[in-house]
């Protein structure tokens, strides 16, 4: 997460996977909420840089980035899942 002391980052993370897995209905844990928001959002930061758009330093961007990136990746283990 750009920009985000860690402390932060982990606040942002679990929040932002807290509530992917809420809109996604995935049963995943404080631990794995936290992992979920800051990959997703270190997913979902190189998905945008490659079409040329970055998000901020802020928190509520960073927050809805991550969000976006955890229900990416809640998607992507569903889809192997089912394989």
């Amino acid at each position: 997460m750009q920009g985000l002391g860690w402390i932060s980052a982990i606040i942002v993370g679990g929040l932002a996977g807290w509530l992917a897995s809420s809109i996604m209905k995935a049963r995943t844990g404080l631990l794995m909420n936290v992992i979920l928001g800051i990959v997703g959002a270190i997913l979902a930061n190189f998905l945008l840089g490659l079409v040329g758009i970055t998000a901020s330093a802020t928190l509520i961007s960073q927050g809805i980035v991550g969000l976006i990136g955890a229900c990416i990746l809640i998607w992507a283990a569903r889809a192997i899942r089912r394989r």
